[in-house]
């Protein structure tokens, strides 16, 4: 378990770390978070932050949303994770977890004239999805929220109710995860995840126009996908129907990583085992965020570099 968290300015024991119950992200959910990984490279005895900058980009993109004003700037949040994680001195893969809350408590619903604040705690992490090689989705009854009502590509803290009927729907109805529709009934992303299919050999995602996060996995692996395995990756609107229809369907994000969908309401996908090419990019992915692909090692942080004797 983590030990420490950045907290008011300082990085403190975790129990330190707390809010009053009148905290008006609490009660209201005017907050927003990020979720970054950093992988554990045993060869190197390395522990790298996978695109920091963007995250942290994204973060404060985020925060800007919610009128959070943090008197920080990327560079100094990437700096700040980077000391945090040598505080927590980790040997293996890790989460970080940065949040941009209103530092104020009472009653009242607004986002103007309440003080910013910005908190940063990590923990030890494994497979986020419990069968991330063979999950078997449903098409939920909820449908995502639309940029008119709660922006998607904000990672903000009210919006993952959504997301959380999501999932318990899926889990309770004996599936691993959902993918939700717009209210058009296109094809969004998943209950916390960006959601590509392979038809007639070309790849296809939705768009961030059809209420997506800007998932920054989302774009490596469009880039891994083109670059490396020299397929055509294409943004469009996705039918519920290409679901059933595809070949192989892979959701992707920091949390979920890479997990081939082998199953979407009961229909298998292609032969119901995990495609090649998904597998192909899942290990070519994880080479990648573990620094060990030259090309793209500037995607990589290192956090205990320069540390040693």
């Amino acid at each position: 378990m983590s030990r420490f968290a950045f907290f008011q300015g300082e990085i403190v024991p975790m129990e330190q770390a707390v809010v009053s119950v009148s905290n008006h992200t609490f009660n209201y959910g005017t907050g927003c978070f990020g979720g970054i990984r950093a992988y554990w490279n045993a060869e190197e005895q390395e522990l790298f932050i996978f695109r920091p900058k963007d995250h942290f980009t994204r973060f404060l993109n985020s925060c800007k949303l919610l009128l959070i004003n943090l008197p920080y700037s990327v560079e100094q949040l990437v700096d700040i994770a980077g000391q945090l994680l040598r505080r927590e001195a980790y040997r293996e893969d890790a989460y970080l977890r940065p949040i941009g809350y209103k530092d104020v408590g009472g009653i009242g619903v607004k986002l103007h004239d309440l003080k910013g604040q910005v908190t940063i705690w990590t923990t030890p992490i494994g497979s986020y999805v419990h069968n991330e090689e063979r999950t078997r989705v449903m098409v939920s009854s909820w449908r995502r929220v639309p940029d008119a009502a709660i922006p998607p590509r904000g990672k903000i803290i009210g919006a993952y109710v959504n997301s959380a009927l999501a999932k318990s729907e899926a889990i309770l109805s004996g599936y691993d995860e959902a993918i939700c529709l717009t209210d058009s009934g296109h094809v969004s992303e998943g209950s916390a995840a960006n959601i590509f299919i392979l038809r007639g050999g070309k790849w296809y995602t939705p768009p961030v126009t059809d209420d997506v996060l800007e998932g920054i996995t989302r774009s490596t692996v469009m880039q891994l996908l083109r670059d490396v395995l020299g397929f055509e990756v294409m943004e469009r609107s996705l039918d519920r129907s290409e679901l059933y229809l595809a070949d192989e369907i892979f959701f992707c994000g920091t949390g979920v990583q890479v997990a081939s969908i082998t199953e979407v309401d009961r229909r298998p996908v292609g032969d119901g085992n995990m495609g090649k090419v998904t597998n192909q990019l899942r290990d070519l992915y994880f080479r990648v965020v573990r620094g060990r692909e030259p090309k793209y090692r500037s995607w990589c942080l290192p956090v205990y570099a320069g540390m040693r004797a």
